[in-house]
């Protein structure tokens, strides 16, 4: 594992722990552009959106049918994915895939509460995915694929994983085309300093084989950060 990873695992490692002895997280700092303030249509336990730490909403863009397959990345606290299990129904399938022993702990027991049974929870990181080829329909993430220190692994393992005419439907954080790099350094501090621009963001989906990518920013997060809506479709043959 790497130094930013170790950082990043570290960091979410200490808010699931918090969470799971009932504190706050302290990760948003009050933030009204990050966590479930996405997530205001939708019915979620208190407990659960409290631990909520995404850019946005990425079940509002996947388009989860009943019985599909659907893979989060970065799962968390179990949010998206307990989401995506109430939507493909129990014919479907919701996997969290997160490298933290404790935000595993954490979304199985919000599992446990919520008595669903169509939910899984591995462990392992998003650049190398345990999962075998062609195992979902749909790949999912919330503001994790920037936290990447390896993102061309990321996106070839997506296309990987994904059914031939899977989709892929994420939030995550875009960098501004003007972010310099001591805005890049400052913005470290966060663990968010590895946000590609839209045209990189663009252009590593296309070559790792994906297709119809669509991206689009939603909101500004920060300085010259900005959240997305990003779409891309494994091809069908």
């Amino acid at each position: 594992m790497t130094s930013d990873q170790d950082a990043v695992r570290d960091r979410y490692a200490n808010a699931a722990r918090r969470a799971l002895a009932g504190e706050a997280t302290g990760l948003l700092s009050g933030s009204e552009r990050l966590g479930a303030v996405h997530y205001t249509e939708e019915s979620v336990p208190e407990t659960v959106a409290a631990t909520s730490l995404g850019c946005g909403n990425p079940l509002a863009v996947a388009g989860l049918r009943p019985g599909e397959t659907v893979l989060d990345l970065g799962s968390g606290g179990g949010l998206d994915v307990l989401l995506s299990a109430r939507r493909v129904g129990p014919e479907g399938r919701a996997i969290g895939l997160d490298m933290t022993d404790e935000m595993l702990a954490l979304a199985r027991r919000h599992a446990a509460q919520a008595g669903l049974g169509n939910v899984e929870f591995v462990k392992g990181t998003i650049e190398v995915i345990p999962l075998p080829d062609n195992a979902v329909d749909v790949v999912i993430s919330n503001c994790v694929i920037a936290l990447s220190p390896d993102k061309p692994a990321v996106f070839a393992g997506i296309a990987r994983v994904l059914r031939p005419g899977g989709r892929l439907g994420v939030t995550d954080l875009l960098a501004g085309e003007t972010l310099t790099d001591a805005e890049r350094a400052a913005a470290d501090e966060e663990c968010l300093g590895g946000a590609l621009t839209a045209d990189d963001y663009r252009a590593l989906l296309h070559s790792a084989g994906l297709v119809n990518v669509d991206i689009r920013r939603t909101h500004e997060v920060g300085n010259k950060l900005y959240s997305a809506i990003i779409r891309a479709d494994k091809p069908s043959g």
